[in-house]
């Protein structure tokens, strides 16, 4: 789960690498290219192939799809074009209380007293990150502080908690494994659709080893074996467990973000940070 931890942390690394250089759908597709095929013959060799889908799992995987892979591949991009990669990590930490919120919303989950205290101080951290620890100045000025990448990366947070309830309430009979794979071919559909319209905006020149190389790592690291791996813990220690090991991604990104790209760890990041993991964890108790 550490290892697990490590590879979604340098996504964002690889992704700023690939997003400064290419078309944000053409680096999308590239990604699920790569993981789709990874995903197939995963899929064959543990469960003999894929099973033939009724209806309602056709709509579901392609809800997933259009959710988690498509919506949300491009917004991250076009966040991580904007915006500092460690940053970008830090949002993504919000995933799980966006969740809740919206599981509370829609379904009428009940969120006691424990979880409403930690969506407080995650999105007190959050604000804290957003605004770089100006808060009084964001009061007077939000758009000085909440620029277009801030906004893309708000948008993926939210389409990653639709696709996290889609996976919860939609799919029956399908394991992680079918689900993800038909998820992931939903969602490389729509990119290559929309990868076709930017062909004229890529500048070939630009694919280098190191844009090859992120493009890989994202689709290789990133997608397929970190999701093997993540359903791993799930089955030997047990799915809340495993979700702690979650709040060590945006460590990772921060630290990567530092050491690879030179971004400067301002003191609002390990502040807004420390809070935003503190309010997740209170929240996943």
């Amino acid at each position: 789960m550490i290892c697990v931890a490590v590879f979604w942390g340098g996504t964002f690394i690889a992704g700023h690498v690939v997003a400064t250089q290419l078309p944000h759908m053409i680096a999308a597709a590239g990604r699920f290219l790569v993981a789709c095929v990874l995903l197939l013959l995963l899929a064959w060799r543990m469960e003999g192939g894929l099973p033939k889908l009724n209806r309602q799992q056709i709509h579901a995987t392609f809800s997933l799809g259009a959710t988690g892979i498509f919506l949300y591949n491009i917004c991250f991009f076009a966040a991580l074009e904007r915006m500092p990669a460690g940053r970008s990590a830090l949002f993504v930490a919000l995933n799980p209380i966006v969740t809740a919120l919206a599981l509370a919303a829609l379904f009428g989950e009940r969120l006691g007293f424990k979880k409403w205290l930690g969506i407080a101080i995650a999105f007190v951290g959050a604000a804290i990150v957003i605004t770089r620890g100006e808060l009084m100045s964001a009061a007077h000025d939000i758009s000085a502080s909440l620029g277009s990448g801030e906004l893309f990366m708000l948008t993926a947070v939210c389409a990653w908690a639709a696709y996290t309830i889609i996976g919860r309430h939609a799919l029956k009979g399908l394991s992680p494994i079918a689900a993800t794979t038909y998820a992931s071919l939903w969602g490389l559909l729509l990119l290559t659709c929309g990868a076709l319209f930017q062909l004229p905006q890529l500048d070939r020149s630009h694919l280098t080893l190191p844009v090859l190389a992120a493009i890989a790592y994202l689709g290789v690291f990133g997608t397929v074996i970190g999701f093997v791996w993540y359903y791993e813990g799930v089955k030997k220690i047990g799915p809340a467990r495993t979700a702690v090991f979650n709040n060590l991604v945006p460590v990772f990104g921060i630290a990567f973000s530092a050491v690879f790209l030179g971004e400067p760890i301002l003191a609002s990041m390990v502040i807004g940070g420390l809070l935003v993991i503190g309010g997740v964890s209170l929240t996943n108790r």
